[in-house]
């Protein structure tokens, strides 16, 4: 079945202009085509359709991954009275105690965090722990090499260094909207799409990827925030 995933502003990264009024056609796990809403709409007149407010990305890479599923603790709901909402570092993580009591539950609820975030994909150096990036993997994420900034692959804009702590939201300290990107739109390309409730791309750095209202994988809605 095909979807089509509308917006009011569709940023499709790869130095190609925003398509005001913007939409991704998705048949399965792939992209089918994009463009205006309309062309895309009069092709595909039994598509169904998604529409989300604001501004369409393809899915953001989420650069600190392992540091911050290592080095953060992701309280539970059931935990708020006692541990708050926020993740946990530093003397308050160390108070938990074994790791191996709570290390499972933390990652889990700390990639369902990155996903609040329009992540769709994350970078790991090769010496990452295997059981964290299989759980990313089962997440819906992609997982992908650490990108070189000498040589940077053409689809893999490299962003720039949060630097010191660790930064869930993948637009923090981001120039534009396509640094953040885990890949431009390609046509035959996984269809990998976030979702912000923000006007336009400026709006949409200021307020950052915490304005995400849905997270599309490999075409699967995996979080929706509305």
């Amino acid at each position: 079945m095909l979807t089509i995933h509308a917006a009011a502003l569709l940023l499709p990264g790869g130095g190609r202009a925003s398509v005001p009024g913007g939409a991704v056609a998705v048949r399965d796990a792939v992209v089918a085509a994009f463009g205006p809403y309309e062309e895309l709409a009069a092709a595909h007149p039994a598509a169904r359709v998604r529409r989300w407010p604001g501004v369409l990305t393809p899915g953001l890479v989420q650069r600190d991954a392992v540091r911050l599923l290592e080095e953060w603790y992701f309280p539970d709901p059931r935990e708020a009275g006692a541990l708050g909402t926020e993740p946990l570092t530093g003397a308050a993580l160390d108070a938990l105690g074994p790791e191996d009591t709570w290390r499972a539950g933390s990652v889990r609820r700390g990639l369902h965090r990155m996903l609040r975030h329009g992540t769709t994909a994350l970078t790991a150096a090769p010496t990452a722990p295997p059981a964290l990036l299989t759980a990313a993997r089962r997440s819906g994420l992609t997982v992908l090499g650490p990108p070189v900034p000498s040589s940077p692959p053409s689809s893999l804009p490299v962003p720039p260094s949060t630097g010191g702590e660790p930064v869930i939201d993948p637009l923090a300290g981001a120039g534009s909207v396509a640094d953040a990107m885990a890949a431009p739109l390609t046509a035959g390309g996984r269809a990998d799409l976030a979702a912000f409730d923000a006007p336009d791309e400026a709006a949409l750095l200021a307020a950052g990827a915490g304005s995400c209202v849905a997270t599309i994988a490999a075409g699967r809605l995996v979080y929706r925030g509305r």
